[in-house]
């Protein structure tokens, strides 16, 4: 009677062990077959709930929205023309990204959007951006719905007086979106173009 049952405890032993490997072994292929996440240089901000669109004019007078850059990768700035050294540096650094970029800096589009909407111009505008690259692109509204837009897309902006006239305070981050029109990333000022065109690759390249 008790080698019977010191058999049964046996048998039901090497089933439990063999259950117990082969549910390790299903984990680690499991684990095996996950893909790893892409390491960005900027901030992933996948999912996010904010700005997620905008409605704004280009200089022509015509009506934008971020539907329009469908299969495009977009980078985005909020900044002013007479801003005189974060909005000139970071719209270099965009020309140098789209050189970096080589073919695939076809797929990108720079929009950059004026916190300044009383002393921008479209005329300004317009001559502004193509003095980087003539493929940039300059949008604007109104006061009210600058500032709408703006908190959109969680920016900060606010004037300082300067003597007779003012300058801007402004966030200094750009956005990036993928060619579906998912933001995704938020792109630090201190960043370099090389760290800026290797994210937009990935964006561009998903594996």
């Amino acid at each position: 009677m008790k080698s019977r049952l010191d058999s049964r405890d046996l048998f039901r032993r090497r089933l439990l062990v063999s259950a117990a490997f082969t549910g390790v072994m299903s984990l680690a292929l499991c684990g095996c077959q996950q893909k790893a996440p892409t390491k960005y240089n900027g901030i992933d901000i996948s999912g996010a709930e904010y700005g997620k669109n905008f409605r704004l004019k280009a200089p022509d007078g015509s009506e934008r929205t971020l539907a329009d850059f469908k299969g495009r990768a977009v980078m985005l700035f909020f900044g002013f023309t007479q801003c005189p050294d974060v909005c000139p540096t970071a719209l270099a650094r965009a020309a140098e990204v789209k050189r970096l970029l080589g073919n695939d800096g076809e797929r990108l589009q720079v929009i950059f959007i004026t916190i300044d909407p009383e002393r921008d111009s479209p005329e300004m505008l317009k001559a502004y951006t193509a003095a980087f690259d003539p493929s940039f692109l300059a949008l604007y509204a109104d006061v009210d719905h600058t500032a709408q837009t703006a908190k959109e897309f969680k920016v900060y902006y606010k004037k300082v007086p300067t003597g007779s006239s003012y300058t801007m305070d402004h966030t200094a981050l750009s956005y990036v979106y993928d060619p579906d029109g998912r933001l995704r990333l938020a792109l630090r000022h201190e960043q370099t173009a090389k760290d800026y065109a290797e994210d937009i690759a990935k964006i561009l390249n998903p594996t």
